[in-house]
């Protein structure tokens, strides 16, 4: 497919060739993708200035559901599913002052590998006085998929950065299991430079932490909410810790000085967005100074 451009600025479109190592060969049949995006601020409006796509990965319309000050995008993957050997990367800029959210149609699918790894990569950039939401519905693992994730986040200055991942492993209304395959993840945030949060988590079917009460504990979604907007007040964090989610499910808050995050496993997953969007509830008016409001696209 060839690239399509919507940016004023050559070289953020140039770029996107290199998005991939050379060296990283696609199976025959197999999709590389590649989708950039970029942010300003323009008199109180956030725009999307730049937008580069490369294969079967895109943008819809920018949204104002919130006023023009915050803008919410849909990424969208066309075929529906990533198969074994499908590469997809998103890389995101927000410059000084602007407000994006970023969020997804319906559930990401991960398909039987086939002998081949699926990769997924997500590099967001933002800048001083600028706050990124990612906000995907969550990714189903299904039986013998290999994949690997990676979350690359660079703050500059006072940005701020709310993101979570909720991972299914196997279809259990399905009466599926994760019986084979494998998931390696990593998310990593840097303020100016500096590695402030590095979250890495290996897991194979039949691994016994998948069992382990200090692991799943036998439980097929697993999900980090993690947002870096600089120390947290006492007040906000005890809100936090007053809720709970429905029973069966297990959780965690940590505050940190620089970031809070929270996980919850459980068996569904509509269940533990419901407990993170709580929490998003007592913290978005501290992060980002205005009242949470869940993206449309979530209730479609």
């Amino acid at each position: 497919m060839p690239f399509s451009v919507h940016d004023s600025e050559g070289e953020f479109a140039s770029a996107i060739g290199a998005s991939f190592a050379d060296d990283q060969v696609v199976p025959d049949g197999n999709w590389r993708a590649c989708l950039k995006l970029r942010f300003a601020a323009q008199q109180n409006r956030t725009v999307l200035v730049g937008r580069v796509h490369s294969g079967p990965l895109v943008v819809q319309k920018a949204l104002y559901p919130e006023g023009e000050s915050i803008c919410h995008a849909v990424i969208v993957h066309p075929p529906g599913g990533i198969a074994g050997g499908d590469r997809l990367q998103l890389r995101t800029q927000l410059e000084t002052g602007a407000h994006a959210l970023l969020t997804t149609p319906g559930a990401g699918k991960w398909y039987k590998a086939n002998g081949h790894v699926a990769q997924q990569q997500l590099h967001f950039s933002v800048a001083s006085n600028a706050t990124l939401e990612w906000l995907p519905q969550e990714t189903i693992v299904f039986d013998a998929a290999q994949v690997q994730m990676q979350t690359r986040v660079e703050l500059h200055g006072d940005a701020k950065y709310a993101g979570w991942e909720i991972i299914c492993l196997g279809r259990r209304a399905a009466g599926e299991k994760f019986a084979n395959g494998s998931l390696r993840q990593r998310a990593q945030i840097f303020r100016d430079g500096e590695l402030i949060f590095n979250d890495t988590a290996n897991l194979r079917a039949g691994d016994r932490v998948l069992l382990s009460p200090v692991g799943l504990n036998g439980h097929s979604v697993s999900a980090t909410f993690t947002i870096a907007a600089g120390k947290v007040p006492s007040e906000i964090v005890d809100a936090c810790r007053e809720i709970i989610p429905r029973t069966g499910n297990e959780y965690g808050l940590t505050a940190l000085p620089e970031i809070f995050i929270a996980r919850c496993i459980g068996d569904n997953a509509e269940q533990v967005r419901e407990y993170f969007e709580m929490l998003w509830k007592i913290m978005r008016p501290w992060y980002a100074g205005i009242d949470m409001q869940r993206p449309r696209i979530w209730s479609t």
